[in-house]
């Protein structure tokens, strides 16, 4: 069975030989993080045994929590932190330092406690971009790609993409004013030239006439089974490749249509394995091993 999640209330201090790690969300009880960052610790611990003495749990944190959640976890003991929905753009000014990716991208998911002041990263974009070339064999650079959401992911997604100068780009939401925002955080940094936005309900003729389209979703719907569908894949290519970000469920009604349809697809199972390995070096100054980590995240998802 997963692994329950802790209210930020009940978390007590750490005795002084502990480290604390933990994932903070809402909703939460679905994320496999733990089993997944305990696995690549344990064997850490058998190069160093000091790692014995690390720990990793989700928590429930809401937004308006979080500003109070953050001082008082570095003071329990806790030194690396993941994000998640919905905190990963909210946290941006509660930190004091935030490396030039995360900047870029506007959006973190790694929290490190270093030199009295927590510091913001974000291996989403690494994250996927390892996961696409693993589960689907795309080359992100030389991809076409539609990514569905305008939240961190998202914009982590966008980011990747552009940085390895994509073909071309377009980025889809409910909300084409949250989209705006986002586009113009991301003119400050990326050539927008082969970027383009529009509403999900408002899909572009040219869109369904592409071949090898890489769709990406990056928004919540599909956590809950009465969610509906960001987009119908009907109409798109039979060429078309679909990557969800949600693991847990396995199987979103997006990836069920997509398997209807004979595209290719995966779920983010392998990218957050491997955002969580690039979380877990910076905390732990240590190369990972992704192995463990999948090992245990498929038995997670098993059980």
């Amino acid at each position: 069975m997963l692994e329950s999640s802790i209210l930020i209330e009940d978390v007590v201090p750490l005795p002084d030989n502990q480290v604390g790690l933990a994932v903070l969300g809402s909703p939460i009880e679905h994320s496999i993080s733990p089993q997944i960052h305990l696995s690549a610790l344990k064997e850490l611990s058998i190069i160093d045994p000091k790692f014995l003495n690390w720990n990793y749990i989700k928590i429930q944190v809401e937004s308006s929590d979080l500003p109070s959640a953050l001082p008082y976890l570095a003071k329990c003991g806790y030194l690396g932190l993941n994000l998640t929905i919905p905190h990963k753009v909210d946290v941006l000014p509660l930190l004091e330092s935030v490396d030039e990716e995360a900047r870029n991208i506007g959006a973190v998911n790694t929290l490190f406690y270093d030199c009295a002041k927590w510091n913001g990263f974000n291996s989403d974009g690494y994250g996927l971009e390892k996961a696409l070339g693993q589960s689907l064999d795309i080359s992100l650079g030389a991809a076409k790609v539609l990514i569905l959401g305008a939240g961190g992911a998202a914009r982590a997604a966008a980011a990747q993409a552009l940085s390895r100068q994509c073909r071309q780009v377009w980025m889809a939401n409910r909300s084409l004013s949250r989209l705006k925002i986002l586009e113009k955080k991301l003119g400050e940094t990326f050539d927008l030239s082969g970027f383009s936005t529009f509403e999900l309900s408002k899909i572009p003729a040219e869109l369904f006439t592409v071949e090898d389209l890489v769709i990406i979703n990056a928004t919540s719907l599909g956590l809950n089974k009465s969610d509906v569908l960001p987009i119908s894949l009907r109409g798109f290519h039979s060429t078309t490749k679909v990557y969800d970000m949600i693991y847990n469920p396995p199987q979103t009604e997006l990836l069920a249509e997509a398997v209807n349809l004979g595209m290719s697809c995966e779920n983010g199972l392998s990218m957050l394995v491997h955002q969580a390995a690039r979380s877990l070096s910076i905390w732990t100054k240590q190369g990972i091993s992704s192995g463990a980590m999948f090992s245990s995240a498929k038995l997670a998802l098993k059980q």
